[in-house]
């Protein structure tokens, strides 16, 4: 069974930073890649930023430039790196990425890490 477990969620004020952890259970990333999701209450969960298995990342057009996605395949763990952070960036942040088998396609979650930036 894989799993997906987060930390590094906090209060902090707009302007700062945090960086987010995601460890996973078994050698998923260096084969699959990962992202990051984030979800308000009443909203549907959005990308936020995605990681190939070649280090290739993406994100999303309101944190671009701001955030950064990255692994370290030895220690099975993605990270979020979050900076100049907003009050629209409040969410639960979560960590996902799927495994191929057989054709069919599994998708894994963490449990999430809540972020919150107000004064």
């Amino acid at each position: 069974q894989v799993q997906l477990v987060e930390s590094g969620g906090d209060l902090v004020q707009p302007g700062g930073s945090l960086r987010l952890s995601c460890l996973a259970s078994t050698d998923l990333f260096s084969i699959y890649g990962a992202d990051w999701y984030r979800q308000v209450p009443g909203k549907e969960r959005e990308l936020v930023a995605s990681i190939t298995l070649t280090d290739n990342a993406n994100y999303a057009a309101d944190v671009k430039g701001r955030f950064t996605i990255s692994k370290d395949n030895r220690k099975n763990t993605v990270y979020l790196q979050m900076n100049s952070l907003k009050p629209e960036d409040t969410a639960v942040y979560y960590c996902h990425t799927e495994r191929t088998n057989f054709g069919r396609t599994y998708h894994y979650w963490g449990q999430g890490t809540q972020v919150t930036v107000s004064s």
